[in-house]
Protein backbone atom coordinates (compact mmCIF):
# COMPACT_ATOMS: atom_id res chain seq x y z
CA UNK A 1 0.00 0.00 0.00
CA UNK A 2 1.42 3.49 -0.94
CA UNK A 3 2.11 5.98 1.30
CA UNK A 4 2.90 9.25 0.84
CA UNK A 5 3.64 11.53 4.73
CA UNK A 6 4.15 15.30 4.10
CA UNK A 7 5.93 17.48 6.74
CA UNK A 8 7.33 21.07 7.64
CA UNK A 9 4.39 23.45 7.15
CA UNK A 10 3.73 26.23 9.19
CA UNK A 11 3.32 30.14 9.68
CA UNK A 12 6.17 31.97 8.29
CA UNK A 13 6.05 35.87 7.40
CA UNK A 14 6.74 37.38 3.92
CA UNK A 15 10.09 36.58 2.68
CA UNK A 16 10.87 33.32 5.04
CA UNK A 17 11.78 29.75 4.20
CA UNK A 18 10.14 26.83 4.79
CA UNK A 19 11.40 23.46 4.00
CA UNK A 20 8.82 20.29 3.20
CA UNK A 21 9.59 16.85 3.62
CA UNK A 22 7.44 13.71 2.06
CA UNK A 23 8.36 9.97 2.96
CA UNK A 24 6.80 7.49 0.68
CA UNK A 25 6.63 4.24 1.76
CA UNK A 26 5.00 1.24 -0.03
CA UNK A 27 6.24 1.66 -2.96
CA UNK A 28 9.54 1.42 -5.03
CA UNK A 29 10.47 5.43 -4.77
CA UNK A 30 13.58 5.50 -7.19
CA UNK A 31 11.53 4.37 -9.69
CA UNK A 32 9.21 6.87 -10.22
CA UNK A 33 8.42 10.72 -10.94
CA UNK A 34 7.61 12.97 -7.91
CA UNK A 35 6.03 16.05 -7.87
CA UNK A 36 4.94 19.11 -5.33
CA UNK A 37 0.97 20.29 -5.82
CA UNK A 38 -0.70 23.17 -3.91
CA UNK A 39 -4.19 24.21 -3.46
CA UNK A 40 -5.28 27.48 -1.96
CA UNK A 41 -8.89 27.93 -0.38
CA UNK A 42 -11.55 28.53 -3.66
CA UNK A 43 -9.04 27.26 -6.03
CA UNK A 44 -7.89 24.57 -8.03
CA UNK A 45 -5.13 21.96 -7.18
CA UNK A 46 -2.30 23.07 -9.02
CA UNK A 47 1.21 22.07 -9.96
CA UNK A 48 4.24 23.18 -8.04
CA UNK A 49 7.18 20.90 -8.93
CA UNK A 50 8.44 17.83 -10.19
CA UNK A 51 11.70 15.92 -9.99
CA UNK A 52 12.98 12.84 -12.23
CA UNK A 53 13.89 9.38 -10.70
CA UNK A 54 17.11 10.44 -10.28
CA UNK A 55 16.56 14.15 -10.02
CA UNK A 56 18.64 15.09 -12.99
CA UNK A 57 15.56 16.82 -14.25
CA UNK A 58 13.46 19.47 -12.28
CA UNK A 59 10.28 21.35 -13.57
CA UNK A 60 9.03 24.65 -11.96
CA UNK A 61 5.55 26.10 -12.18
CA UNK A 62 6.21 30.20 -13.63
CA UNK A 63 5.08 31.49 -10.03
CA UNK A 64 7.59 29.44 -7.72
CA UNK A 65 11.00 29.59 -10.32
CA UNK A 66 13.92 30.77 -8.88
CA UNK A 67 12.17 30.52 -5.51
CA UNK A 68 11.18 26.98 -4.68
CA UNK A 69 14.01 24.11 -5.53
CA UNK A 70 12.85 20.19 -5.73
CA UNK A 71 15.14 17.46 -4.68
CA UNK A 72 15.01 14.26 -3.81
CA UNK A 73 16.88 11.52 -1.39
CA UNK A 74 16.26 7.88 -2.82
CA UNK A 75 18.04 6.10 0.38
CA UNK A 76 15.42 7.95 2.37
CA UNK A 77 12.49 7.34 0.17
CA UNK A 78 11.89 11.35 0.47
CA UNK A 79 11.29 14.49 -1.65
CA UNK A 80 11.95 17.78 -0.72
CA UNK A 81 10.59 21.22 -1.53
CA UNK A 82 12.73 24.09 -0.19
CA UNK A 83 10.57 27.28 -0.62
CA UNK A 84 12.55 30.70 -0.09
CA UNK A 85 11.47 34.36 -0.63
CA UNK A 86 7.60 32.85 0.45
CA UNK A 87 4.61 35.48 -0.44
CA UNK A 88 1.30 35.62 1.08
CA UNK A 89 0.08 34.24 -2.54
CA UNK A 90 1.81 30.94 -1.49
CA UNK A 91 -0.44 30.09 1.30
CA UNK A 92 -1.93 26.65 0.22
CA UNK A 93 -2.16 22.90 1.17
CA UNK A 94 0.59 21.48 -0.26
CA UNK A 95 0.72 18.13 -1.27
CA UNK A 96 3.28 15.63 -2.74
CA UNK A 97 2.12 12.89 -5.06
CA UNK A 98 3.70 9.99 -6.67
CA UNK A 99 3.42 9.90 -10.93
CA UNK A 100 1.06 6.58 -11.95
CA UNK A 101 3.18 5.32 -14.24
CA UNK A 102 7.32 4.53 -13.76
CA UNK A 103 10.16 5.96 -16.00
CA UNK A 104 11.08 8.96 -16.87
CA UNK A 105 8.39 10.92 -17.87
CA UNK A 106 7.78 14.65 -16.33
CA UNK A 107 4.09 15.76 -15.93
CA UNK A 108 2.58 18.69 -14.77
CA UNK A 109 -1.02 17.29 -14.67
CA UNK A 110 -2.89 16.18 -11.62
CA UNK A 111 -3.87 13.39 -14.05
CA UNK A 112 -0.71 11.88 -14.55
CA UNK A 113 -0.09 11.33 -10.43
CA UNK A 114 -1.66 8.72 -9.25
CA UNK A 115 -1.02 8.78 -5.55
CA UNK A 116 -0.99 12.00 -3.03
CA UNK A 117 -0.03 12.73 0.72
CA UNK A 118 -2.73 14.06 3.35
CA UNK A 119 -0.92 17.58 2.49
CA UNK A 120 0.27 20.10 4.81
CA UNK A 121 -0.32 23.60 5.32
CA UNK A 122 1.46 26.33 4.64
CA UNK A 123 0.86 30.12 5.81
CA UNK A 124 2.54 33.37 4.59
CA UNK A 125 1.23 36.00 6.72
CA UNK A 126 2.11 39.62 5.09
Amino acid sequence: QVQLVESGGGLVQAGGSLRLSCVASGVTFAVYTMGWFRQAPGKEREFVAAISLNGDITNYADSVKGRFTISRDNTKNTVYLQMNSLKPEDTAVYYCARRRNAGRGMSSELTEYAYWGQGTQVTVSS
